[in-house]
């Protein structure tokens, strides 16, 4: 099949699926594309890049593209602008994430000490837009619905994308190792771990949707399941040309929280499912350091031990720390002399630690590491409540939570423009402070004969 041809059908099924979504009887609200177009950016490329404007790597990273620039700058404006006609007690929404709003304070505060300010501070004002992000899809009028659908159209968009792109466009959907040579699928993913990541975040919907959300409502509707099929199918066949361990170590994990939470002991006691990690973490660490556990899960996928050189790159890492105790400054440390040295020592063009926990060590120090503990902790308190309220949001904000806690140990995905960032921050958010927009929506559903998920 010729590739225009190929690339031709892909969107005409897209844009079906699209209309399908759209013209439902009060779907959901045409606010949701902001979100849903910072997302799928996010997670493929930048404008810059799908237009091949983008300048050269070190540029880019230093200084970014004005044309990206310009495009996110609009769609936090908006999002700004939708948060603002929306009825939120705002003195409510700080007090329940004070955690969260302390974390980006200390981010911007950070600044102060960078030895790149201005880049630090347009990085800062960037990662905002994370949490409006976040405020855009909760404080909707259906925030259940709401996620589903942003979800379920990423699905859409990326995977026959990617698909397309690996079978009939190897430049821009293929990729070689820089130090192996091995060849990676990438699909609309600019390298094989944003191909993993996208890959994950599709799992998690797909999973949560089939194995909790429909549980014991399930509905055959050919048009949506049909295509949920295929695109279920083309998951789990993009994630084993990414070659992500990471992301496939994620999604199992993921779908057996998901298994359990069907079982009669957490639906009866959801709480129980928080006390269960909260034990079972430690138990984790106790046999990883008595049985080397991460050793023999890496055999099993068959990576090495030094996790592709990622190990040795820690301790390096480590030893060019001049600040423990507040860090390099906001999103600073990747800059300058630092950046050449690195890669003088990698001999490869890296930019980020590979391991979140570290990432944030390095540009935020000790302190940066406590509140990232923090939001984490009052984001599972947060998922404790919301378990009693409404089960299934709040083990899709649990499933989160968990995929990128262990999505950070071999990936720094705590900050930036980042899915799992964002993702992270839905799980850990609570957004109950919009009392009057609520009822009435309540009232006007109850009026059309629609009953609320929650």
């Amino acid at each position: 099949m010729p590739p225009q041809l190929a690339l031709f059908l892909c969107l005409l099924f897209i844009g079906y699926i699209f209309w399908i979504d759209i013209k439902t009887k009060d779907g959901p609200s045409h606010e949701l594309w902001i979100p849903l177009i910072w997302m799928f950016l996010a997670g493929s490329r930048y404008v810059s890049q799908w237009l091949n404007w983008s300048p050269s790597q070190l540029e880019a990273y230093h200084e970014g593209s004005p044309l990206d620039a310009i495009v996110f700058t609009l769609l936090i404006v908006g999002g700004l602008y939708v948060l603002s006609r929306r009825k939120i007690d705002w003195n409510l929404l700080v007090r329940q994430n004070k955690w969260i709003w302390l974390y980006f304070l200390y981010c911007g505060v950070s600044i102060v000490w960078s030895d790149f300010p201005f880049v630090s501070f347009k990085r800062w004002i960037k990662e905002l837009g994370n949490p409006i992000m976040v405020l855009v899809i909760l404080t909707d009028r259906r925030p259940v619905e709401a996620i589903d659908s942003i979800l379920r159209r990423l699905a859409v968009a990326w995977l026959p994308l990617s698909i397309v792109f690996f079978k009939y466009f190897p430049t821009l959907g293929r990729q070689f190792h820089e130090s192996t040579g091995e060849l990676y699928a990438t699909g609309v993913g600019q390298q094989k771990n944003s191909l993993g990541m996208l890959c994950l975040i599709c799992g998690i919907y797909f999973s949560w949707k089939y194995l909790l959300k429909y549980k014991n409502k399930f509905r055959w509707n050919w048009q949506e399941n049909i295509a949920d099929l295929i695109l279920m199918v083309l998951t789990v066949w993009l994630l084993n040309l990414s070659k992500s361990a990471t992301a496939i170590v994620c999604l199992v994990v993921v779908v057996f929280l998901l298994l359990a939470s069907r079982v009669e002991m957490f639906v009866k006691r959801p709480r129980n499912i928080i006390t269960f990690l909260v034990v079972f973490i430690p138990v984790f660490f106790l046999l990883e350091v008595t049985f080397s556990l991460t050793d023999l899960v890496l055999d099993l996928l068959g990576r090495d031990r030094s996790l592709t050189t990622r190990v040795p790159i820690w301790v390096f890492l480590m030893g060019m720390v001049t600040n423990p105790i507040m860090g390099a400054g906001y999103y600073s440390f990747w800059m300058g002399e630092r950046l050449q040295v690195i890669w003088g020592f990698t001999g490869r063009t890296i930019n980020q630690a590979h391991n979140g926990y570290l990432e944030q060590y390095l540009n935020l120090g000790y302190i940066g590491l406590f509140f990232t503990g923090a939001i984490i902790l009052a984001g599972l308190l947060k998922v404790r409540r919301q378990l009693i309220v409404d089960y299934p949001l709040g083990m899709l904000s649990l499933c989160f939570i968990v995929s990128a806690l262990l999505y950070n140990y071999t990936e720094a995905s705590f900050y930036g423009i980042n899915n799992m960032w964002l993702l992270l921050l839905f799980g850990i958010t609570e957004a109950n402070s919009q009392k009057h927009f609520v009822n009435e929506t309540t009232k006007l559903d109850a009026a059309n004969g629609i009953k609320q998920t929650a």
